[in-house]
């Protein structure tokens, strides 16, 4: 009896879709030899956000860990909250790393910071290219304006921001759509309670840059509408 026999039936349910994760990616069309794809991960991780913070880092833990493995993906966790934190990891291509940084935060009440996570994006894609950026949060309190001429900044540099958001506040629906239209990235409403499509979701932004459009297109064929919606918003460049 192997090691995963042992496990419950949760964990494996658990494994076994990473590994299903793991063979559907393999078999995308790679590009040929080239540099490793970034991915910034960022985070809101004010008080609103608690109840599914646990969830939601299981969930991104898993899917990343399972991008990782396949190799060529670097990602940094950036995240904010309390009374302007914004933190920021190396950069890691080690998903135990970057799995052991994210559940090492915990929540802390305080008002967003979208405007520093995008303005930090925009200067390490100026240093190195960053092929994607994935916000996840639920609330937005800042200068629109503002946040609308940074986005539009990254799609400049060709910087997608796939914005999840999580319940349905309307003025943060506004911003993260706006956001996502200037940069050239998807607006990617999600149910807190569903982990499966949140999983979906994120599977395919990694794939997304680790493999660019055409892997997108290729794994999004027989995927939920929440994937065909975001494959759907991104563009042919």
């Amino acid at each position: 009896m192997g090691e995963r026999d042992h496990l419950p039936a949760q964990q494996r349910s658990t494994q076994t879709e990473v590994d299903d994760f793991l063979r559907r990616v393999a078999a995308l069309p790679r590009t040929a030899a080239g540099p490793r794809g970034r991915l910034m991960f960022a985070m809101d991780a004010t008080a609103s956000r608690e109840p599914t913070w646990d969830r939601a880092c299981r969930i991104q833990g898993e899917m990343f860990q399972a991008t990782a493995a396949l190799g060529g993906l670097d990602i940094q966790l950036v995240y904010y909250r309390g009374f302007r934190e914004c933190q920021a990891s190396p950069w890691v291509g080690n998903s135990q790393d970057l799995l052991r940084r994210m559940t090492a935060v915990a929540c802390m009440a305080g008002q967003t910071q979208i405007g520093r996570v995008l303005a930090h994006c925009l200067k390490q894609t100026r240093d190195r290219k960053v092929n994607a950026l994935v916000f996840v949060g639920d609330c937005m309190e800042e200068d629109i304006d503002q946040l609308a001429h940074q986005a539009g900044q990254l799609g400049l540099l060709g910087v997608p921001a796939f914005m999840f958001h999580e319940r349905g506040d309307l003025i943060a629906k506004r911003a993260f759509q706006t956001i996502a239209r200037l940069s050239g990235g998807a607006y990617c409403p999600f149910d807190g309670s569903s982990a499966q499509q949140l999983r979906d979701l994120l599977s395919a932004v990694a794939v997304y840059a680790a493999g660019g459009r055409a892997a997108l297109v290729d794994y999004s064929r027989g995927r939920g509408d929440a994937v065909r919606l975001l494959t759907s918003q991104i563009g042919h460049g």
